[in-house]
C-alpha cells in the first residue's frame, strides 16, 4: 500500500505503507509526507483545503486535532456519497502505467521501485485536468440525483 496526495503543482511524496494504517500512522504521514510535500511544491498549508474520504482514521479525533493544529481546513464530504475525490482517477492513472511494463515485479522491493518511478513522472498537467473536472463531476452527480455517473 502507498499513501500519496496530489496537489495542482503536482503530486506529493510517495509514502510507503507498512503494516496496518490507524490514525497514529496517518498523522504521522501528515506531519512527514503532506507537509513536506507542501514545502517542496511551495504551497502554503494556510492557503490548501485538504480532501479525503471518510475513512475512519481519516476522520479519526487524532486527525481532526492535527487538521486543526497546522490550520488546514478540510473540505467537508458527506458519508454514503459519491466518491468524486479526483485522487481516485490518480490511482487509476498509476494502475494503467505500472501495467505498461512488461514483467511483473520479482519482488515487493521492485515493485515500491517501480510505483515511485512511475508516481514521480505524473505530470502536472495529469493532476491539473483532475482537478478542474470537479465542476463537472459534481454536476454530473446532481445531475444523476446521486446515482451513477461517468466518473
Amino acid at each position: 500500500m502507498m499513501w500519496g496526495c496530489m496537489t495542482s503543482k503536482g503530486v506529493g511524496l510517495a509514502c510507503r505503507i507498512e503494516g496496518r494504517m490507524n490514525a497514529a500512522y496517518y498523522t504521522n504521514i501528515l506531519t512527514n509526507e503532506f507537509l513536506a510535500t507542501l514545502a517542496f511544491r511551495g504551497l502554503d498549508h494556510r492557503e490548501v483545503i485538504f480532501q479525503q474520504d471518510n475513512d475512519p482514521k481519516h476522520t479519526s479525533a487524532a486527525a481532526s486535532n492535527w487538521f486543526d493544529l497546522y490550520e488546514i481546513p478540510v473540505l467537508e464530504w458527506p458519508s454514503q456519497s459519491p466518491d468524486l475525490n479526483p485522487i481516485e482517477h490518480l490511482w487509476r492513472h498509476l494502475k494503467m502505467e505500472l501495467a505498461k511494463f512488461e514483467a511483473e515485479p520479482r519482488t515487493i522491493d521492485e515493485l515500491w521501485d517501480r510505483v515511485e518511478k512511475t508516481w514521480y513522472g505524473i505530470s502536472v498537467d495529469v493532476c491539473l485536468n483532475l482537478i478542474d473536472s470537479m465542476p463537472a463531476r459534481v454536476s454530473a452527480v446532481l445531475k444523476a440525483r446521486g446515482g451513477y455517473t461517468r466518473y
